[in-house]
């Protein structure tokens, strides 16, 4: 899906503020995240086959973007290497492992730079099999904790005027935001987004690639990870 290009400026302002420096940490050099019952990991090329598992199952290929399962491995293919070197040094994101049995089970953290609204984007997904279990709670926990602790630099981004205090004007400086888009329908998400302290702000637009006759309107929540770290 993607905005009507017509609509990708209005509202917009350029303000100064912290987000995590480019270049991210390499996978290579990138920790694992280690909670009660995941290991959250780089990725690898090799993860394609488990990814392909992932993204083939329809009741979660739904609430993407994407919106359907991928057509064959090589869709899946194109996918991992968004991820993988040299364009990790782009996102931080991140393949999510049952910690008993060392299956992947999902995928996610911030995978665009840049969103809808101007600031970084976070998503996941899991396998159908294991909703349910608060572990897309767990993971979010254990990845917010990890991106909190990498180092900032003040950049310039052009933002949408309702993501931030409505007296700031260009220039201004605003906190920083991690925000992540969620489908109205999905209550799983909801529900998660706001258990690890993302707060609702507003909605987005966007258009089917294949049927831009076709509007989806999103939520948006935000995150501010200053109040977990302190005020700079």
């Amino acid at each position: 899906m993607a905005e009507k290009p017509e609509a990708q400026d209005a509202g917009f302002v350029t303000v100064k503020t912290w987000l995590p420096s480019l270049p991210f940490p390499r996978n290579e050099d990138r920790e694992e995240i280690i909670t009660e019952r995941l290991v959250i990991r780089p990725w690898k090329l090799d993860d394609v086959p488990a990814v392909h598992a992932i993204r083939t199952q329809p009741e979660v290929m739904m609430w993407t973007s994407q919106a359907r399962p991928d057509a064959n491995m090589a869709e899946t293919e194109a996918k991992v290497k968004l991820f993988t070197s040299p364009n990790d040094a782009g996102n931080f994101n991140f393949v999510i492992c049952d910690k008993a049995t060392g299956e992947m089970i999902g995928m996610g953290g911030n995978h665009r730079r840049e969103s809808d609204v101007g600031w970084p984007e976070l998503g996941y997904i899991l396998r159908k099999e294991y909703w349910g279990r608060g572990l897309a709670t767990e993971f979010l926990r254990g990845f917010l904790e990890a991106y909190r602790k990498l180092p900032r630099s003040q950049v310039e981004l052009r933002v949408a005027a309702t993501s931030i205090v409505p007296s700031l004007a260009d220039g201004d400086m605003a906190d920083e935001l991690l925000i992540a888009e969620v489908e109205p329908s999905n209550a799983r998400s909801h529900g998660v987004m706001k258990k690890v302290g993302f707060e609702y702000f507003t909605e987005v637009t966007e258009y089917d690639t294949h049927d831009p006759s076709k509007p989806v309107v999103l939520a948006v929540y935000r995150y501010l990870p200053a109040r977990a770290i302190g005020s700079r």
